[in-house]
């Protein structure tokens, strides 16, 4: 019997969360969600100062949540991708999200983010790059991925350490 399960995906600016995710949600066959789009949805009101707060990305996380419980409530594995710049923010998620789950941290050196940032077609640019880096790495949480290679290594990866955990079988996954 298969168990409902999130993957949590964070890191900076550029490392690949995004296009990982979504290969890993297709891998699963389960659904995507995206802290930003979700931010995006929200509209400007999110936003204080030009910045969004730890305050709009905890009101996400309520849609997030809810998003996300709907699919696992119906045993639809959910993988979800952000910068997760605050601890209280990935506490705030898992703690309403209560469901057998596993958290990421994609790495790589600034340099490698800032020029996959520009290969973006809408460039945040390298300061943005910089001030996401710094703070993401602010704190190390869950299981820490090599982002350096090629995104097919990094899904290769982050799924080894799935299986590993046993998420989605009804074996106990291992502490």
């Amino acid at each position: 019997m298969a168990v409902s399960f999130y993957l949590l995906i964070r890191g900076p600016l550029g490392v690949g969360k995004t296009t990982v995710a979504r290969r890993v949600a297709a891998t699963l066959g389960a659904e995507y969600l995206s802290i930003d789009a979700l931010l995006q949805e929200a509209g400007p009101e999110e936003w204080e100062g030009g910045y969004i707060s730890e305050g709009s990305f905890l009101r996400a996380n309520e849609i997030a949540a809810d998003r996300a419980r709907a699919a696992l409530d119906r045993g639809v594995p959910v993988v979800l991708d952000g910068n997760f710049y605050w601890r209280r923010q990935v506490e705030d998620l898992t703690h309403r999200l209560p469901f057998p789950h596993a958290v990421f941290t994609l790495h790589a050196p600034l340099e490698v983010c800032i020029e996959r940032d520009r290969g973006r077609p809408e460039p945040h640019g390298p300061d943005a790059a910089r001030d996401v880096y710094a703070k993401v790495t602010e704190f190390p949480w869950g299981t820490p991925i090599d982002a350096t290679g090629t995104s097919a290594a990094v899904v290769e990866a982050l799924l080894a350490h799935v299986a590993q955990q046993h998420l989605g079988s009804s074996r106990p996954p291992k502490p």
